[in-house]
């Protein structure tokens, strides 16, 4: 009796005890300063965009304190940079950079839209002036645009919008190394990592760091895949290239199902990564309609083909876009961000269509090509004929008889021509009879 009394005490002794520790435990856990950090060492292209914005919605979720934005890129896309700006400038927490050696171009206006900036030893932020493709400066249009939203950027953040302008100037463009960014006000201190950026933020060790990467679904991380520009501009080749060989050959084969599966892998990624809308699907949509129209009903081509080739082209173009960056708030249109766009899709379609031509001069001449499209043709040569008309004049003259006519079959005359032809009173003749035309009726020739 007495062990059962010990035992039942110092069961509840532990128990007392555990529920101390874990209050303990949680009242440590919401003393501690959370950071969710969000590594950034990318060209800044429609793929950051998504992580980006994605990693402020998870940051959210998970209440965190402050968002560490590891910045490590040379730019990329303005568009897309652009959108990065706006959903930093909108987001309800505060947001650090941690530029962790690289802030060009585009990855510059992204800094400059976070709260606080943390540069790491030997790291530089500017260089945002405007190139192409090539690296060459774009028109003074592109500049004064991108010279804009640094200058409204840092007045958004409380910082020197003539230093902001300045890394846009093509005459003088301007980059600061972490000490000459501290002494203009562009930067709060340098750090070696993120974790030093944590201790200098929170004021002390008591902080833990969240990283976006365990939270990825393997989803997001497809999605993130699929977006990559390379494989997007490889999936409208194959859209545009199936859909040019599927109309240049007859019959339904593999040119069309590679065509619905760069579609697919197209649009697919871009809708569940909330950055295509329905209305872009269904203007592809429409745009191929309109061309099939143009194609197997109406004859020539004209302005339903029209219609349908500039619905194609916008819809994969609005793919790469924002919309948000289309329409803003006050309702209008701002057409800068599809300019880009429309001319990687017009670029893209050209090679699709060049290449298309090559691969089918390429495979015509070799067996693989019965297995992708159907190249039979039927040639008058071969006994393939139609209805003919004005065969009167074959009345009273001589035929050879083509394949067996049993009454009916084929002739060929002494040119060369082969009709349908049948025996005016029956019977049989066998190939290679010579019979006389007696009469020509409803595109037949009829024999004795």
């Amino acid at each position: 009796m007495f062990c059962l009394i010990i035992a039942d005490i110092m069961k509840r002794f532990f128990t007392l005890f555990s529920s101390l520790i874990l209050c303990i435990g949680a009242f440590a856990a919401d003393s501690l300063t959370v950071f969710y950090r969000i590594r950034l060492d990318q060209n800044i292209d429609p793929a950051a965009r998504r992580l980006v914005t994605l990693g402020l919605e998870k940051a959210a979720a998970a209440d965190a304190d402050y968002i560490l934005l590891d910045l490590n890129t040379y730019g990329g896309a303005v568009d897309a940079a652009d959108s990065i700006r706006n959903a930093i400038l909108r987001c309800d927490r505060p947001v650090i950079s941690f530029v962790n050696m690289q802030a060009a171009s585009a990855g510059a206006l992204i800094s400059i839209a976070c709260d606080s900036i943390y540069m790491k030893t030997g790291s530089s932020i500017g260089a945002a002036t405007v190139v192409d493709q090539a690296g060459n400066v774009m028109p003074d249009k592109y500049q004064s645009f991108m010279m804009g939203m640094m200058r409204s950027t840092a007045q958004a953040t409380g910082r020197d919008p003539k230093i902001a302008e300045s890394m846009v100037d093509t005459a003088n463009v301007l980059s600061l190394t972490p000490s000459e960014a501290i002494e203009v006000g562009f930067c709060e201190g340098i750090c070696e990592d993120e974790f030093e950026v944590a201790r200098k933020v929170a004021g002390s060790d008591g902080f833990i760091i969240r990283n976006m990467e365990d939270d990825i679904s393997w989803l997001d991380r497809l999605i993130q895949f699929l977006l990559n520009p390379l494989l997007q501009s490889i999936f409208m080749m194959m859209i545009i290239g199936g859909i040019f060989v599927e109309i240049r050959t007859p019959g339904i084969g593999l040119p069309l199902v590679t065509a619905i599966v760069g579609a697919l892998l197209y649009f697919a990624p871009a809708y569940l990564g909330d950055l295509v809308s329905y209305w872009e699907i269904l203007l592809f949509v429409v745009g191929l309609v309109l061309i099939g129209v143009e194609i197997f009903v109406l004859p020539g081509f004209g302005v339903c083909g029209i219609l349908g080739i500039i619905a194609v082209v916008l819809s994969l173009a609005f793919a790469m876009v924002d919309n948000a960056e289309l329409f803003h708030w006050d309702g209008s249109l701002n057409l800068q961000p599809i300019l880009r766009p429309i001319g990687i899709v017009i670029i893209s379609a050209s090679a699709a269509i060049f290449g298309s031509v090559l691969l089918v001069r390429k495979l015509f001449a070799t067996r693989s090509f019965d297995h992708i499209a159907l190249r039979q043709e039927l040639k008058a040569d071969e006994g393939f004929t139609g209805v003919a008309s004005g065969l009167e004049s074959f009345v009273g003259e001589t035929v050879t008889v083509f394949t067996d006519l049993r009454p009916s079959g084929k002739v060929k005359t002494a040119d060369g021509r082969i009709f349908e032809a049948t025996l005016k009173f029956g019977g049989f003749a066998e190939k290679g009879t010579s019979l006389t035309v007696i009469s020509a009726e409803q595109g037949r020739l009829y024999c004795e």
